[in-house]
């Protein structure tokens, strides 16, 4: 894959309409999740938002979903998932370590590390919070490193099977001088960083065990995850959750070893540059 997505999200959206890109405008188009029926897919965070909608996707698919999640919620319970595994807290050692024991259906064939946390005050050199920035990293980069050694560790990720970080264009350090051209926010942008190292190297170590990792950027999203840019929601192309579901799993289907371990926007499907 040579050509790159385009960093200014506003134009990238402009683009897809001006093309009639279908791929981007109507992911339906192209999705087919039929691939997802009888797969056990577990979901970080499932309780709500991308989550959430991730969850209720598979679900539909006929997948066996796994929950994972800090606590239940209604509407994670209306799905009736396979199993749901709450109390874990994706920063607590011991509490990951403790996963496979706690899940109890068998190998998983597609684990989503959607779990993710970000400050809501901008952050400048006037205002940084050290104390958030290191929670972000802690959740957003190594909470989905140790919930995935777990896994891999306790054998429940076997050949062929899945490994998906929902990471963030956000990590890109070539892309910070056109979406951060006066810079802030550094505490979310050193996190999404550090996840994308993390899944890197996680994609190297697991080849040898035949595990694909997708580093994925969901798209921009409607959760309350980025309802800071609501005022920007529309001008660039965000969208329900139930469509980033779909754009998420679409690349999940299309995940392979040959494409394990790269970077790739969901919303088009081409790389983001480091």
């Amino acid at each position: 894959m040579s050509e790159y997505s385009n960093p200014d999200q506003k134009a990238r959206f402009a683009a897809a309409k001006k093309n009639d890109n279908k791929r981007y405008l109507d992911i339906t188009t192209v999705y087919d999740g039929s691939f997802l029926k009888g797969k056990r897919v577990a979901v970080t965070g499932a309780n709500r938002g991308l989550g959430l909608a991730l969850a209720t996707e598979a679900a539909g698919q006929g997948a066996n979903v796994v929950g994972i999640c800090r606590s239940e919620s209604k509407e994670l319970d209306a799905l009736k998932p396979d199993e749901v595994v709450t109390g874990v807290d994706v920063t607590d050692d011991k509490l990951c370590e403790s996963l496979p024991d706690k899940i109890k259906g068998g190998p998983i064939d597609i684990l989503i590390n959607n779990a993710g946390y970000f400050y809501e005050p901008e952050e400048t050199l006037t205002s940084l919070n050290f104390e958030e920035e290191m929670k972000m990293i802690n959740i957003c980069a190594v909470g989905p490193l140790r919930v995935s050694a777990a896994l891999v560790n306790g054998g429940l990720m076997k050949e062929g099977s899945k490994i998906i970080v929902i990471t963030s264009q956000g990590g890109s350090v070539s892309w910070r001088t056109v979406q951060n051209p006066t810079g802030h926010d550094y505490g979310h942008h050193m996190s999404k960083s550090a996840a994308n190292m993390a899944s890197t190297l996680l994609s190297i170590e697991l080849k040898e065990k035949g595990v694909a990792v997708g580093i994925f950027h969901p798209g921009f999203n409607k959760t309350g995850m980025t309802d800071k840019y609501k005022d920007i929601w529309e001008e660039e192309g965000a969208v329900d959750p139930s469509v980033g579901a779909k754009r998420v799993l679409y690349e999940t289907g299309n995940l392979s070893m040959d494409t394990s371990g790269k970077f790739i926007n969901c919303e088009d499907g081409l790389e983001i540059p480091w």
